[in-house]
């Protein structure tokens, strides 16, 4: 009998390693299949929620907020597109010309997908949107068009974003997992009790899915 697991995974839309985290997770689940079974939710996380509706060059911000130098963004760009192929996922607007946006509306939008049943397809078509397409995720009509892909009504998501819906359920969301000491993503709770951090990959993921699973429910 498969023992089953919730999975809580709190991450941005522009975080380049939640990403990589989720895509060395779910690649953990298919390893540790049929003995886990696994509910995930995304939880709301947003990496600048003080960012401007234009955005901001991604170098500037990086240098401003991290005081990394050009070169050294650009080694961890790499780096972190070479860490996401080898998990089959390509990230060419991960480039020094990418900008870097606010994107509380993609996380309403993704709590009213939840209840859709198409919150996991929305968070992928999220994230294709922003890293292969270098779409920006705070442009409605853009959200708009990526409900669709994946699957939702666009009529109905373009009614959640200009009624500003689920407005309070995702703040409240945001504070809750920052009362709980969540202040970097991804981070990936299991069973409201043990903290994985950071963009591990599928072997990590696998071994910790196991040693969970082998402790009572």
């Amino acid at each position: 009998m498969a023992r089953r697991i919730k999975i809580d995974f709190v991450s941005d839309v522009s975080c380049p390693w939640c990403v990589i985290g989720l895509r060395g997770l779910e690649q953990a689940l298919e390893r540790t299949s049929p003995d886990i079974e696994a509910e995930i939710h995304f939880q709301p996380f947003e990496l600048n929620p003080d960012m401007a509706p234009e955005g901001e060059d991604v170098v500037e911000h990086i240098r401003r907020k991290y005081g990394s130098t050009p070169e050294q963004a650009a080694a961890n760009r790499e780096m972190i597109r070479d860490r996401a192929a080898a998990l089959g996922f390509t990230m060419p607007a991960l480039s020094e010309e990418r900008r870097i946006y606010n994107t509380f509306d993609a996380h309403r939008l993704l709590h009213w997908a939840e209840g859709e049943g198409k919150q996991a397809a929305l968070k992928h078509a999220l994230f294709r949107a922003y890293f292969t397409e270098g779409r920006n995720p705070s442009n409605r009509d853009v959200l708009i068009e990526v409900a669709a892909q994946a699957g939702l009504d666009p009529v109905a998501a373009r009614d959640v974003l200009d009624s500003g819906r689920y407005t309070g359920a995702v703040r409240d969301a945001e504070r809750l997992w920052q009362s709980r000491g969540i202040h970097a993503v991804p981070a990936v709770i299991i069973d409201d009790k043990y903290l994985i951090q950071g963009g591990q990959p599928p072997e990590a993921f696998e071994q910790a899915l196991r040693q969970i699973a082998a402790q009572p429910a």
